[in-house]
């Protein structure tokens, strides 16, 4: 029992150690944007002899950040509800009404599930192109909203758990297939919504690659571009620099932090339902 106790304390030692290792870029990060330049040049690991947040007021002052965060925000909220509405709709409508049809059309989506994106990114570009959609917040909302494939797979595993007779009573109250949706099988969806909303959210606000892509204007700016054009090709305020950092982070890891919990639910619900 004591060796055993032992054990227990040395992982928790180990794992403490870890979790520190991965802990000091970003207590590194943030201590020095609370420091003087000096200060931050010749005493980068020690706490601050005098706080001082001028670094923030340069970001807030020099760059469109306060912009940037809105773009990032519609993005993420309008990709994601549409993630969720379509991949959950398209889920109900293979799952309760099997048929040739809609087994061709899930395995027309898993053949696209398996190419990806970066592949095609050339022919997605000039798709983007010719409906005029570079540089607008819609498009790339539209691009985004592709994620729905994914949620739909999650979705149908979910769903196929459901007995038959769920559907069929809500036809005998007189429920037609929209409110079936909407009032029975969408509730019970809760668990797995949640890990959806989740992974794209977290997908959406921090990718660069299409935002990069796609988006080319200071005014359509995302967070992450803003970043990225705040490093210099010949000299960076690193200051300034990691102060922008920890406003992008931020809103990342409160969300985490606040939707932790309901991680591990929408996994144990997945894990029991499948």
């Amino acid at each position: 029992m004591r060796t055993k106790k032992r054990g227990v304390i040395a992982l928790e030692v180990v794992m403490l150690a870890i979790s520190a290792l991965y802990m000091y870029p970003f207590y590194y990060m943030v201590i020095n944007t609370m420091k003087t330049s000096q200060d931050a040049a010749f005493n980068p690991l020690s706490l601050p002899a005098r706080f001082v947040f001028d670094s923030y007021a340069r970001v807030f002052a020099d760059t469109p950040i306060l912009n940037a965060f809105k773009n990032s925000l519609v993005i993420t909220v309008c990709a994601v509800g549409l993630i969720v509405l379509l991949g959950s709709m398209a889920a109900y409508a293979i799952s309760f009404g099997r048929n040739k049809s809609n087994t061709f059309f899930m395995f027309y989506l898993l053949a696209g599930f398996m190419i990806p994106m970066q592949s095609s990114l050339i022919p997605l570009f000039e798709i983007m192109t010719k409906l005029h959609l570079i540089d607008k917040l819609s498009g790339i909302i539209l691009f985004y909203s592709q994620g729905c494939v994914f949620a739909f797979f999650l979705y149908l595993g979910f769903m196929r758990s459901f007995p038959s007779e769920l559907e069929e009573a809500a036809i005998i109250d007189g429920c037609g297939p929209f409110q079936v949706f909407t009032k029975v099988v969408f509730p019970l969806l809760k668990p797995i919504t949640t890990t959806v909303i989740i992974y794209h959210t977290m997908w959406t606000w921090n990718d660069f690659l299409f935002a990069n892509e796609f988006l080319n204007s200071r005014s359509n700016s995302t967070l992450i571009l803003e970043i990225f054009r705040a490093k210099g090709q010949f000299s960076t305020e690193w200051s300034t620099f990691m102060a922008m950092l920890v406003i992008v982070l931020a809103p990342s890891l409160v969300f985490f932090l606040f939707m932790q919990k309901h991680i591990i639910k929408g996994l144990m619900g997945g894990a029991i339902k499948g």
